[in-house]
């Protein structure tokens, strides 16, 4: 007798779909509508999120920064030739999530409330699809629910859904699970029609995130190792060429986009992997063990005993329950691969991109982890449906404290860069962001910071122009040349050109001060006072016709020109 190419769950629907009731046929237990409870659980859990506000870490960025950008609807289709941040010089590549935002903004403007209300659909929806996935995987229908429940609460996907940007990662979730989930319809029926879904799927999610390129080989894991499909079988070998003309697809758009490369693949970025493979840990003890965490959390300040214990307690768990390879054990392997293949960009990044350990990046690796749950003694003992049930459920009532009391954490910039440097105290980022946000009565306690960020990284980003403008409040202009200098250097920050412009004033260079402001207005045409400044500079150097030249340019922009100026020019 031929072996069968895969061992489909009885009680588990071909198609995926998704039940009114789950039933446990040997006690009679149900669980009435799985999927209005878990949108329920979402929205109840998330609530508070509504009310939230802006953290000052890139949202503002994409929402306020970006509002010229996002006004315009054809740059829907421009974003697919640019970089995220930056048209040309940015190594990231993401515009789905650019579309997101443009299309949020045709929504709510510039107000967060709407930005926050699609995300969390975005996480109901990841929900949502996430138990549909699941029992195609072969997981029965109770613990389809159970783990989607786990999924929805869990505090260490807060990030993703409380904090704008993560929605890249909710977003990336819900193409990915869309994906499998019309793969492992293909390997059950050969229908093209899921086929072509699942490759749609992938190539919307290599455009939202680059962590797409590990969907196709955690899809072979899941579809080889956890539904036992015969990896030569006749509806998988379609599925590889799919998965590799979606490849070629994505890089060859990215590849054609104006953006800078990455760095991936140096032996910088080797050196910084190996320097950040300590983070595997890190994550998995958040992941089992979410009491440690932080809105801005670097691997100095993560501590990783968390993720030992979580280790030997995920070890324990999986050999009480005695795996066999042919039962349950090629499913635990295939659940780590999953886990470690949806980390691997986190450890793949390099150091000068991004040195944070990010909480929002376990939103895709933690299904690893929630797709071992149900092979370990935990799921698999001899304990009713029902008892396993309200275990799962007290589990999920903690996570929602934590979850919710985490989620307090991103009402305002000021609790945010509070509770960063309380959690990571060695950030030069951190501490300067803090510093930047305390009001004018905490001035002490804002240059202390300023200097303590500048003691921990002197090259960090944005951080000498910090220092110079604190010596510039403090009248030591000229001392603030140096750092001014340097953070253009470094960043080339807008502002910097306008104060060091009032250092040429200082040092009586007018040529230099106008100099200055010319590449200040270039970048920030609208500044107001930067256009006084270089009008009456203009006047101060007795040159009539710029002056008039940069008096017509103001009132194009709809500015007012002060009138014993316009008087002197006989304007």
């Amino acid at each position: 007798m031929s072996k069968p190419k895969s061992k489909p769950n009885q009680s588990t629907p071909a198609s995926g779909k998704i039940e009114s009731t789950i039933a446990a046929p040997a006690t009679g237990f149900q669980v009435r509508y799985p999927a209005f409870i878990l949108a329920a659980v979402v929205l109840l859990i998330y609530f508070p999120s509504f009310s939230l506000g802006f953290t000052e870490l890139d949202d503002t960025i994409f929402v306020k920064e970006f509002a010229r950008f996002n006004e315009d609807l054809h740059n829907v289709i421009v974003a697919f030739t640019r970089g995220l941040f930056d048209a040309a010089r940015d190594p990231y590549y993401r515009p789905l999530f650019s579309d997101a935002m443009i299309l949020n903004y045709h929504m709510s403007g510039i107000e967060p409330g709407g930005y926050h209300a699609v995300n969390i659909l975005l996480h109901l929806t990841s929900v949502l699809l996430l138990f549909r996935l699941l029992p195609a995987l072969g997981v029965r229908p109770l613990h389809s629910f159970l783990l989607a429940l786990l999924f929805a609460v869990h505090p260490v996907l807060v990030q993703a859904v409380s904090w704008i940007p993560g929605r890249n990662d909710t977003m990336l979730a819900i193409f990915v699970f869309s994906f499998l989930l019309q793969s492992a319809k293909y390997a059950d029926t050969g229908k093209l029609a899921n086929l072509l879904l699942s490759g749609l799927f992938l190539a919307l999610a290599f455009f939202t995130k680059e962590t797409a390129v590990f969907a196709a080989p955690a899809a072979f894991c899941l579809l080889v190792l956890y539904k036992d499909v015969q990896w030569k079988s006749k509806n998988m070998l379609p599925q590889y060429v799919v998965w590799v003309l979606c490849f070629l697809l994505w890089f060859a758009a990215r590849s054609a986009a104006t953006i800078q490369s990455s760095g991936i693949g140096s032996g910088a970025a080797f050196s910084d992997m190996l320097h950040r493979l300590p983070v595997i840990l890190q994550y998995l003890g958040k992941i089992v063990l979410p009491i440690n965490q932080s809105v801005f959390p670097i691997q100095e300040d993560t501590v990783t005993y968390y993720g030992l214990a979580a280790l030997a307690l995920l070890i324990a768990v999986a050999l009480a329950g005695k795996p066999s390879w042919s039962d349950n054990g090629k499913r635990i392997i295939a659940g780590v691969l999953v886990f470690l293949l949806f980390l691997a960009p986190a450890l793949l990044v390099p150091a000068r991109l991004n040195q944070q350990v990010f909480e929002h990046r376990l939103y895709l690796p933690i299904v690893g982890i929630l797709l071992i749950l149900p092979q370990t003694i935990a799921f698999r003992s001899a304990i009713t449906d029902k008892t396993l049930t309200l275990v799962v459920a007290g589990v999920c009532v903690v996570f929602a404290i934590l979850n919710i009391r985490h989620q307090s954490n991103f009402s305002d910039p000021r609790t945010f860069w509070a509770q960063a440097v309380e959690t990571s105290p060695h950030s030069a980022y951190a501490n300067m962001m803090l510093a930047a946000r305390l009001d004018k009565s905490e001035g002490r306690e804002s240059e202390a910071l300023f200097r303590k960020a500048y003691a921990l990284n002197p090259d960090e980003k944005y951080l000498n122009f910090y220092m110079g403008e604190l010596l510039q409040k403090k009248d030591s202009v000229l001392a603030s040349e140096p750092y001014l200098l340097k953070e253009k250097q470094i960043s080339n920050y807008t502002l910097c050109d306008f104060y060091l412009a009032r250092v040429a004033m200082e040092k009586k260079d007018i040529p230099g001060a106008i100099r200055y402001l010319q590449t200040f207005l270039k970048r920030d045409p609208y500044n107001s006072m930067a256009n006084n400044n270089l009008l009456l500079l203009y006047m101060e150097m007795h040159q009539p016709e710029q002056a008039r030249a940069h008096t017509a340019e103001m009132r194009r922009l709809g500015m007012d020109v002060p009138a014993g100026v316009a008087q002197q020019l006989g304007l």
